[in-house]
């Protein structure tokens, strides 16, 4: 499959992931039952994040996606990194609930569901923090050491 197939592809699933939220949402408008109604649309939350992903998945794959300016890295950074600390909070927190009512199935059901999807969230935001490091973000002293290096007329006359 080529980039133009699987940006029609992502296209498509877009437009999936969309029908899923409206009929996941209507489906629940009159439903009294806190838990159901409350964990449908969740899941029609879920397919909104996978609306989001696809969507920059297909921005990544039409064209570069610009550096991180440096007066927006560090604010990235130092709010990732206290994600992932609040994420490792609730993981703690959720285990806990999990050993309390380990005999409880209903509350089983669904704080364990929170607990893989805290783990998942903590998991990936490791590797993003990690990404984000590796890669060199815009600064000024990144430009002109660029500049300096690649400038077509470095070292020759008009340079």
């Amino acid at each position: 499959m080529d980039d133009k197939e699987f940006i029609e592809f992502i296209e498509k699933q877009i437009a999936l992931e969309k029908e899923i939220v409206e009929i996941s949402n209507k489906s629940v408008e009159d439903v009294k039952n806190i838990l159901v109604k409350e964990l449908i649309r969740g899941i029609a939350m879920d397919s909104k994040k996978h609306e989001l992903l696809l969507t920059a998945l297909s921005g990544m794959i039409k064209g570069p996606t610009p550096l991180i300016e440096e007066e927006n890295y560090d604010k990235i950074k130092a709010t990732i990194e206290k994600h992932i600390e609040l994420e490792a909070k609730a993981i703690d927190t959720y285990k806990e609930i999990l050993t309390t009512y380990e005999k409880e199935d209903r509350i089983r059901f669904v704080v364990s569901e929170i607990h893989k999807d805290e783990v998942r969230h903590h998991t990936f935001l490791k590797r993003l923090l990690k990404a984000l490091i590796e890669k060199e973000t815009l600064t000024e002293d990144l430009l002109e050491d660029w500049m300096f290096k690649y400038a077509p007329f470095h070292g020759s006359p008009g340079g």
